[in-house]
């Protein structure tokens, strides 16, 4: 048997209690943010590592078209010409044309013949008025990528090779 004072207890405690509003917690805000955080940072670095690969491409494009720029300017000029490569400033130089920096990071080394090493560091291809040249390759690396822009000796020819590590 139930009392109304016994009713009246239970049926005030059961239904007197504040309804719980829907939401988050500052607690469970924070930890969403974290990881939110956390997953924008590893998708910036690798947006960052395709930028650096364009960048490498582009610098592997421009580095053959000024050999190309500097083999048509030995065949105008009838002369020889030289492009100059310094490997300690990561940085190469065609005729008449103002240094190239490479990018922060990119190494660069130069393989030519031992006559056109002007120093340690500083080494040049040189370009004749038939076309033809002392030949060489030029290696660009950043970031596990390689690109080995080729001089041909016999036609002076520039032709860019992405290597395989």
């Amino acid at each position: 048997m139930i009392t109304m004072g016994q009713f009246g207890i239970g049926y005030r405690n059961r239904f007197s209690r504040k309804i719980r509003a829907g939401g988050f917690t500052l607690v469970e805000l924070m930890v969403v943010l974290v990881i939110a955080a956390l997953i924008m940072a590893l998708v910036g670095t690798s947006i960052s590592r395709s930028v650096s690969g364009a960048e490498m491409r582009n610098a592997a494009r421009n580095l053959a078209s000024s050999l190309r720029y500097t083999r048509t300017h030995a065949i105008l000029a009838k002369s020889e010409q030289v492009f100059l490569v310094d490997t300690e400033n990561r940085s190469y130089t065609a005729p008449e044309r103002e240094e190239v920096v490479l990018p922060e990071g990119m190494n660069v080394q130069l393989t030519t013949a031992r006559s056109e090493l002007t120093s340690e560091n500083v080494g040049g291809i040189r370009f004749y008025p038939d076309g033809g040249s002392t030949g060489g390759h030029v290696l660009l690396e950043a970031n596990e990528r390689i690109y080995r822009i080729n001089v041909a000796w016999l036609t002076g020819e520039a032709s860019i090779q992405r290597e395989e590590e």
